[in-house]
């Protein structure tokens, strides 16, 4: 497939597949013909990453758990195991947010405040 196609079926800019091809989230081959090429399985991972992105995941932390299109976790446990990695930075990130409050500027308790 051509970029289009799979950027029309994931509902995707082509821009956006060229920098997931950029940042090594998709491997398009080029023919002699010059033209980007991509595997039929590319769209299944193209949502995949749609949905990632939208979950707060940046492009490194997709790849960390999946570099090619086979790769995908389509279980609902993959997924799970996921989600529960981004409810724990989120809780421990609240945790933290919670012992602040009440505390005031953290500048001005160590006489940063004002200063460039």
């Amino acid at each position: 497939m051509r970029i289009g196609e799979p950027a029309a079926q994931a509902g995707m800019t082509r821009d956006t597949i060229r920098f997931y091809e950029k940042v090594g989230l998709v491997a398009g081959r080029r023919p002699a013909n010059g033209y980007r090429g991509f595997p039929p399985e590319t769209v299944a991972w193209l949502h995949h990453v749609r949905t990632a992105r939208t979950l707060g995941f940046p492009p490194a932390e997709i790849a960390r758990h999946g570099e090619k299109p086979n790769d995908a976790p389509d279980a609902a446990e993959a997924l799970s195991a996921l989600l529960e990695e981004k409810v724990q930075v989120a809780d421990a990130r609240m945790a933290e947010l919670t012992a602040r409050v009440g505390t005031g500027c953290p500048l001005r308790a160590t006489g940063q405040a004002g200063r460039s």
